[in-house]
């Protein structure tokens, strides 16, 4: 169910495993690449994390060579940008990760193009999954409707599609706990915590010369001293897409004119600066569902046959841009529960192996979003280690603008290439524990540092 990266990828697996997978869409696929409709966070910045690099390429070989040669812009971190949280700048250090921060329309039509050609998978675009088939035990298909084939009463007769698994990939807006409930078996138990954080976006074409040699964006991390962020990333087409956020009650406008205002409250001025002289190229888009909220399949209780993944598990903040490395990942834990022969892959197995990928990516996003002011929802209690763990985070994070050893640390596990763990290897736990915050730049780094 879902014909996004995640419901791509996940089919992608299962092929390998099955006679015939069917992708069930309620869009019809763009044959020019653009956006979908079903995407509502689609004119947004995304970006592609390390973590979900290594993934998509060992599920699609050649896939991120693909991605540059479409003109997919790939951004060292930290040398590349003009970076800046609670009034410190980075320091422009020698490129420790990557990140990919063209459109999400261009990245997800190269992985359809890629996956569809597979002729053991199929799809059924332009229809709505409406519900479930089977009973409390076992899930054995779903309801479809056609979303164009409308009756007298404009509601076309659903039709069963009978599956051996049923993957909902459907994105956060699922409805499969009602169907869950509709077949007689238990809804999933939910976690949600929500700070209330919308974004808008707007495309700009910069002036010349600036945004195109050594610095190719800027951005500002939010935190709970500098609640504003955003900032401009770079595109495949030579625009940026610049986005800024803000908490409950102080959401960024959608109004062009004072869009424009709002990203003053950044703080940042090269930003400042190069918007003065940008041409601005669309109208502001603005987006507000951003919960972080988990849905607990991985419990007792629930149906053989049915299985989540992607947001329809476990949907995060998005200005953490976790989402497609998790879908990615994602996808490669279902492949090794499935081709692990030590173990018999029962549905609640697997399900398990699909949320210990999304484990790291929740820690991060759902442990940062606690501590921010306003904060709701019912997984706001943390561990009793977490007060301790706490301690020690701050001082990372107050190391990494300017310490290259900490720095290179905290953007591994922040983009999901290395378990928390690494956070306390004996280098970085030393500069950490007993050596004060390196200087940082007191004005905006112009240029990278020499290796």
């Amino acid at each position: 169910m879902g014909g996004s990266l995640a419901g791509l990828l996940a089919a992608h697996v299962l092929a390998g495993h099955a006679d015939r997978v069917t992708v069930v869409e309620r869009d019809r696929f763009p044959d020019d690449g653009g956006a979908r409709p079903g995407v509502p966070q689609g004119r947004h910045p995304h970006v592609l994390l390390m973590g979900g690099q290594s993934a998509v390429e060992s599920l699609l070989p050649g896939f991120l060579a693909e991605l540059r040669d479409a003109g997919a812009p790939r951004v060292g971190m930290p040398t590349d940008m003009v970076l800046w949280q609670n009034g410190r700048w980075f320091r422009r250090l020698p490129t420790s990760t990557y990140i990919y921060t063209g459109s999400r329309a261009q990245l997800e039509g190269l992985v359809r193009r890629r996956v569809l050609a597979n002729p053991a998978i199929s799809v059924v675009e332009g229809a709505d999954v409406v519900g479930l088939t089977g009973d409390a035990s076992r899930v054995r298909g779903v309801l479809v409707r056609d979303r164009s084939d409308r009756s007298g009463d404009g509601r076309a007769e659903p039709r069963a599609l009978d599956a051996d698994l049923v993957v909902d990939a459907s994105g956060g807006g699922t409805k499969a706990a009602q169907w869950l409930a509709g077949i007689g078996a238990a809804r999933p138990h939910e976690e949600t915590i929500d700070t209330g954080l919308a974004y808008a976006s707007r495309v700009y074409r910069g002036p010349a010369g600036v945004l195109d040699g050594d610095t190719v964006g800027y951005y500002v991390y939010p935190g709970t001293e500098q609640i504003h962020g955003g900032g401009a990333l770079p595109l495949e087409d030579g625009t940026h897409l610049v986005i800024v956020s803000g908490l409950r009650g102080d959401e960024p406008p959608t109004d062009d004119d004072e869009f424009e205002t709002y990203t003053k409250r950044l703080g940042h001025p090269p930003l400042d600066r190069w918007m003065a002289d940008a041409e601005p190229l669309s109208p502001a888009f603005g987006y507000r569902r951003t919960a972080n909220v988990r849905r607990r399949y991985d419990l007792p209780g629930h149906p053989a046959g049915f299985l989540a993944t992607g947001d329809a598990l476990c949907a995060f903040n998005p200005i953490y841009g976790q989402g497609m490395a998790v879908a990615a990942m994602s996808a490669v834990a279902l492949r090794e529960a499935l081709a692990d022969r030590r173990r018999t892959p029962t549905t609640r197995r697997v399900q398990r192996a699909l949320l210990g990928a999304s484990r790291l990516a929740w820690d991060i996003s759902a442990g940062a979003d606690r501590k921010m002011p306003g904060a709701v929802g019912n997984a706001l209690d943390g561990r009793s280690t977490d007060r301790v763990t706490g301690w020690y985070l701050r001082r990372v994070q107050e190391r990494s603008p300017g310490d290259a050893v900490v720095g290179d640390a905290f953007r591994a596990v922040l983009h999901l290439s290395a378990p928390v763990t690494a956070l306390f290897a004996p280098a970085v736990a030393r500069a950490v524990l007993f050596r004060a915050p390196a200087p940082t730049p007191t004005e905006p780094p112009e240029r990278p540092e020499a290796p």
